[in-house]
């Protein structure tokens, strides 16, 4: 085909369509990856990855129908446009993620920051493309113009889509995915100025003093990109932080105070090493003392080693299988050494085999022997991918490899603050043929907390046996063993629907209670 023409502006100048076919897969890859970024990060911050993702996409394409829109009003100037517009994307999309992880700390406006951005991003992509076509439309026939240009911004997307999750946000995070992103670009932008200088009107030279801004901007901002981190979180987070990382699975963070060190998982406390030892205490001995003398442990969850210190405390044990996603939340450790020494360096334990799996997958295809206590310690179920490992269906694999006479001991957020989810997870464990028994205790950094005992038959209550409770526990004896069964009644049952993995409506009910706690909301 003849690849000449009278393109807008141009005048009968020669642009080379294969060029400006690679843009559209740099434009549609860009445009998905700046729309992901904007969804995970809205997950941390705001739980429920669903409906997150959900009104991210929904606000992102509509933004696209609004820049083919207002294309329409764009002149005789259309390459010219598109190459500003491009700059445009380049630096708010790859600001994108600094300008969130600031926004961290100020709920009561990120939802605005979050959808402002995802929709000024969409627009100015929504743009891009309708440019593209009108420079190419006397150059190639209309079904070929529409079936390329289509065709490279669907593999574009497949690209980012694939590349985000297996690539990106593991080797590099979330804040330098984007500026790389935005890099890309501006890269576009400045190509643009030689590639299409047959249909620019007036000197490029402007346009490429400003792409160079932009590349600069962007490259320091990656060079600068662990400081700008930092400054975002340090506005989250109380105290100072020591470590963090972006791993493929979640962000964690140690910060240390003067009263211990703190872990956060995507902003949401998992322990402060100042009182810990009541939760894991709490955690694990009830179902340890049910069982008597328990051999073979599972604990799925824990990856910070601190229920398996206490699980070691039981002198009978001699197999424990610890099944965590995160290999980074396993390995965590021995990164941080305050951790190791208070978890007293428990993972290395030749009795451990650690696995990096997801754990309804790993129950699912596990036909070993059955365990004798089975400990279950994930973070709150705050997404849907979490609240999968709270369902009917997951306990039920839990109970298919719980020995005869076995104990499961599990956390189930706050009674007080999330009652409804504490009888969800209850009741749904009771669907799945457990006896159950809620219980509490006082955590002073979570408030009080509730756990799960549950058992093929029912079981004495633990403090009721002979079982003696092992040597230099901080927290727990008989009387408060008795005691944590013992429900207020403002803790006492509530009316609550059955965890499926098809309704997820424990998420909704976690979702809805932990709200009306949150200053500001």
């Amino acid at each position: 085909m003849e690849e000449t023409g009278h393109s807008e502006g141009g005048g009968g100048a020669l642009v080379r369509p294969p060029l400006l076919y690679l843009n559209v897969l740099v434009i549609a890859t860009c445009g998905l990856v700046y729309e992901l970024i904007a969804g995970t990060l809205a997950s941390y911050v705001l739980g429920d990855s669903v409906t997150q993702f959900s009104t991210c996409i929904g606000v992102y394409l509509s933004a696209l129908g609004v820049g083919a829109w207002l294309s329409r009003f764009v002149g005789q100037s259309a390459a010219r446009c598109f190459i500003e517009v491009e700059l445009g994307v380049a630096l708010l999309g790859g600001l994108s993620a600094p300008l969130l992880f600031l926004a961290f700390a100020h709920l009561s406006w990120f939802h605005f920051a979050l959808y402002g951005i995802v929709f000024l991003i969409g627009t100015l992509v929504g743009l891009e493309l309708p440019l593209l076509m009108r420079i190419l439309k006397e150059q190639l026939e209309f079904r070929e113009l529409v079936s390329r240009v289509l065709t490279f911004d669907y593999i574009g997307a497949l690209v980012g889509s694939l590349l985000f999750p297996i690539l990106l946000v593991p080797r590099l995070g979330l804040v330098r995915t984007s500026l790389v992103f935005g890099m890309l670009n501006a890269a576009v932008a400045l190509w643009g100025t030689w590639l299409l200088l047959p249909l620019l009107k007036r000197s490029p030279g402007p346009l490429r003093v400003r792409g160079v801004f932009v590349l600069v901007v962007l490259v320091v901002a990656f060079i600068k990109a662990d400081r700008l981190t930092e400054v975002a979180e340090e506005h989250f987070f109380t105290n100072p932080i020591v470590y963090a990382k972006t791993t493929r699975y979640q962000r964690l963070v140690m910060t240390r105070g003067r009263s211990g060190f703190q872990l956060f998982l995507n902003g949401n406390l998992q322990f402060h090493s100042a009182d810990e030892y009541r939760y894991h205490e709490a955690l694990v001995h009830p179902a340890m003392l049910c069982q008597g003398a328990p051999r073979r442990v599972l604990v799925l969850g824990g990856g910070d080693g601190l229920a398996l210190r206490e699980v070691f405390r039981h002198t009978s044990v001699s197999k424990v299988v610890l099944v965590d996603l995160d290999p980074d939340m396993t390995a965590l450790a021995d990164r941080f050494p305050p951790l190791k020494a208070l978890n007293w360096g428990s993972l290395d334990d030749e009795r451990v085999e650690v696995v990096n799996d997801d754990a309804m997958i790993w129950l699912d295809g596990y036909d070993g022997a059955a365990f004798d206590v089975i400990l279950i310690d994930f973070p709150d179920p705050n997404n849907f991918s979490l609240g999968k490992l709270y369902t009917r269906h997951f306990y039920r694999l839990a109970k298919r490899h719980l020995a005869p006479g076995g104990a499961l001991g599990l956390q189930s957020s706050s009674p007080l603050v999330a009652r409804g989810s504490f009888w969800c997870i209850v009741r749904t464990m009771e669907s799945a043929g457990l006896v159950a028994r809620p219980y509490h205790c006082s955590v002073p950094s979570f408030g009080i907390w509730g756990f799960v005992l549950a058992s093929h038959q029912q079981l004495p209550l633990p403090g009721s046996t002979p079982a003696e409770l092992p040597v230099g526990l901080r927290y727990l004896n008989r009387r408060t063993l008795a005691s944590m069964f013992e429900l207020p009644r403002d803790l006492e049952p509530v009316v609550v629907d059955i965890n499926r993995l098809d309704n997820q409506v424990l998420v909704r009910y976690y979702s809805d209670e932990w709200k009306r706690w949150q200053p500001g909301l």
